[in-house]
């Protein structure tokens, strides 16, 4: 009998370990995930119950939390709306958070350790507690014009200072209401969601920073930059430019856009092929570059590393195991190629930094309830893309694709720009993705732009006006 007790007694006692152990592991152990489970109401719950803290532009919110009169007491709210929908994302109690929202709920929700003074503050006093603020890079007037000039396209524009990294536009069309998922109808959330997410145009896709395209000839700086930086090559230096290019292991050519010449079908110079955008030079170059030169070149840019910015950025890559063939629609941009938006920003910045990428951030600072400031960005290097002197000879050659080569559309009156065109083609002559990427180099403040118009099109009509106007409104012209 005794005998039994005990045994009973054993199993009762490993159970309840078992328990304590398993609650550890739920408590401790698991505590984040189930902390940003957006299936976890409770949290939500509870997050609900306290004012979140405001996405912040210029001074004035474009996200907030309003009080209201029923059993989540607060709705978020976006006076922002579609122009700002993919940086802020959507705070919703059924389809979770995106955006900054998202990458800085910590802040928002004020469950931040950063706030942990403040909530203990709040628990003795009785106070209320609420979430705190962030404050973005962006500015708003920048904002605004790029949303306006991709209306009724299919888009992105992204601007950035140079010097910082900070962003200064971050734009995408076609856009959503944000306001349509926060809504406590929950019916009419979930079918707004339904209907935006079965949308052909796709438009909650942040396409600056979610989506790769073919960059077409924005590329050919990248290959530039692989060519000064070897040594072998100059701004001067001569390169065949045939009307076709005959390829190794085929019999396919490399064509220029929709059968133009360059220079009568003779030799031309690595700056007159960029300024007017050769693609039997740069295809001819790219063959004695070799992939592993454009390669190195393009991940000195930023291409095959990760990025967030706090949102993650998709990864942009030149791919591998080309055949020589391959690497000759590589160097144009028009291979296996892909890029995001923000990517090829990223590569107009680092020339226009004197060869030097800045890591990009969204966030210039994290707030109190009381707008203290918890956090202050603090610009970094992301990466050496060139020496100085090779962004120095690449920005005057893609001053002369602006001043009279393809990219004259972009011109600024009394404002030297520096730019390049790209027209991404699925087959030769027949245009798909439009492209244009620039800067204006010695201005005070400065910008790095890049638009992609989808199917769009010419780089130099579709994409460079834009580009003029963004640039223009960060100038203050």
């Amino acid at each position: 009998m005794n005998r039994s007790l005990r045994r009973v007694a054993f199993a009762a006692l490993l159970m309840f370990g078992a328990l304590l152990v398993n609650a550890n592991i739920v408590q401790v152990g698991q505590a984040e995930s189930l902390k940003n489970n957006p299936e976890n109401h409770r949290i939500l719950y509870s997050e609900y119950s306290h004012r979140r803290g405001a996405i912040v532009v210029d001074g004035h919110a474009v996200a907030l939390s309003k009080r209201v009169h029923d059993q989540y007491k607060y709705l978020r709210t976006y006076p922002g709306g579609a122009v700002y929908a993919p940086i802020t994302g959507y705070y919703s109690f059924n389809y979770g958070s995106t955006g900054i929202e998202s990458a800085e709920n910590d802040i928002l929700s004020g469950d931040s350790d950063k706030l942990f003074v403040r909530r203990l503050s709040d628990y003795f006093t009785g106070r209320t507690p609420q979430g705190g603020a962030v404050d973005l890079t962006i500015q708003d007037k920048a904002q605004q014009i790029a949303y306006q000039a991709l209306a009724g396209k299919r888009g992105a524009v992204v601007a950035l200072d140079p010097r910082t990294g900070a962003i200064l536009a971050l734009a995408t069309a076609p856009s959503f209401d944000p306001a349509q998922l926060a809504t406590h109808d929950f019916r009419a959330g979930s079918r707004a969601y339904r209907q935006l997410s079965h949308d052909p145009a796709s438009p909650l896709l942040d396409r600056a920073i979610s989506q790769t395209y073919p960059p077409g000839s924005t590329f050919k700086v990248i290959t530039t930059a692989a060519a000064l930086a070897s040594g072998r090559f100059t701004p001067s230096s001569q390169l065949p430019a045939p009307n076709e290019l005959s390829l190794p292991q085929t019999t396919h050519k490399l064509q220029n856009f929709q059968g133009e010449q360059c220079n009568g079908g003779g030799n031309i110079s690595l700056a007159d092929a960029l300024r007017v955008s050769c693609n039997t030079a740069f295809g001819g170059l790219g063959l004695r570059l070799g992939q592993n030169e454009i390669r190195k070149q393009a991940n000195a840019f930023g291409f095959d590393h990760s990025l967030s910015i706090p949102m993650g950025v998709a990864r942009s890559s030149y791919p591998s195991n080309l055949s020589k063939p391959e690497v000759a629609f590589s160097a144009i941009g028009q291979d296996s190629d892909a890029v995001t938006p923000m990517q090829m920003a990223m590569v107009a910045a680092g020339v226009a930094n004197g060869g030097v990428v800045m890591q990009p951030y969204l966030v210039a600072k994290t707030l109190a309830p009381d707008l203290s400031t918890l956090s202050t960005a603090s610009p970094h290097e992301f990466s050496r893309a060139t020496s100085a002197t090779v962004a120095s000879q690449l920005t005057q050659m893609m001053q002369s694709v602006v001043t009279n080569g393809t990219g004259t559309a972009a011109q600024i009156p009394g404002v030297s720009v520096a730019g390049k065109t790209g027209t991404a083609e699925n087959q030769p002559g027949q245009p798909t993705h439009a492209w244009f990427i620039g800067f204006a180099p010695a201005q005070n403040p400065q910008v790095a732009v890049a638009v992609l118009i989808e199917h769009g099109g010419v780089g130099g009509t579709a994409a460079a006006p834009i580009a003029r106007e963004v640039m223009q409104a960060v100038l203050g012209q």
